[in-house]
């Protein structure tokens, strides 16, 4: 499973990620009080598909250079 849960603090509901630990690109996605995070390929799309307002899936297709 690509995407990681992130704590959200529910004392203060606020939301802390040290990006200086993180490596490369990588997405936040946020949805009815969750938080998820995802690296980005280095060749590729990420896709996230909502419904009626939600975040439904992520979807990813990679590629690589020839």
């Amino acid at each position: 499973m690509r995407l990681k849960d992130i704590e959200i603090n529910p004392s203060t509901m606020k939301l802390e990620i040290d990006i200086m630990e993180l490596k490369g690109s990588f997405a936040i996605v946020l949805c009815e009080g969750k938080a998820k995070l995802t690296e980005l390929p280095s060749h590729g799309e990420t896709k996230i598909i909502t419904h009626q307002g939600k975040v439904k899936r992520v979807k990813f297709d990679e590629g690589e250079d020839f």
